[in-house]
């Protein structure tokens, strides 16, 4: 299986409450919603590509609790989406219940758990949110394709994609579009080569 990672982040990197108000007050973020004005069909299209055939959901927890508790109250298609396939939750709390269907709870060790999931033939592992997860699979180089898309939006505050990782990642821009609402579509794959370190 592929591990695509699939985020909303603003021109400065912040990936925090992109949906609603409420989504992640953390740190006092005040700034939740700020990608619902450019989420267009386009956008929403271009996601659906990315997602098409078999895949399974991989997740944070804070990342799962959230999604899941707002779309099963909310209802609609992506209720389904996030019930129907498996979910693969990585979390430091193993006593706590993981009540949503189809939940798997990752091992305590998680790049190991993805590194096992990745040699699994076919499908598609997709994260959405889970900034921390995201960081810590990238240095293990555990992350196949990044669809980042990039609203033209400057923040100042919030938590970053890539604040705090661990090591460098060498990137390569594979695809990239424009919508109409001015939001980046942009695919990017890991090079071939090793990461560049400037020491900068």
């Amino acid at each position: 299986m592929r591990v695509l990672v699939v985020e909303h982040l603003t021109l400065d990197g912040v990936v925090q409450g992109p949906g609603r108000a409420d989504e992640d007050t953390r740190d006092g973020f005040a700034h939740g919603g700020w990608a619902t004005a450019r989420s267009d069909e386009r956008l929403g299209a271009a996601m659906g590509a990315r997602m098409g055939g078999e895949f399974a959901w991989l997740f944070g927890r804070r990342s799962y609790d959230g999604m899941l508790s707002h779309w099963n109250a909310t209802g609609g298609p992506f209720r389904d989406g996030l019930n129907g396939p498996v979910k693969y939750v990585a979390t430091s709390a193993p006593e706590s219940d993981l009540t949503w269907p189809n939940t798997v709870r990752l091992g305590d060790d998680v790049p190991a758990a993805v590194a096992e999931l990745r040699r699994r033939p076919g499908g598609t592992l997709v994260v959405m949110g889970s900034a921390e997860l995201v960081r810590s699979l990238l240095p293990h180089g555990l992350v196949d394709e990044l669809f980042l898309m990039i609203h033209p939006v400057v923040l100042g505050t919030g938590r970053q994609l890539f604040a705090g990782t661990a090591a460098p990642a060498d990137l390569t821009l594979v695809d990239t579009e424009v919508t109409p609402a001015g939001v980046v579509l942009a695919t990017y794959r890991p090079a071939a080569g090793p990461p560049s370190d400037t020491g900068a």
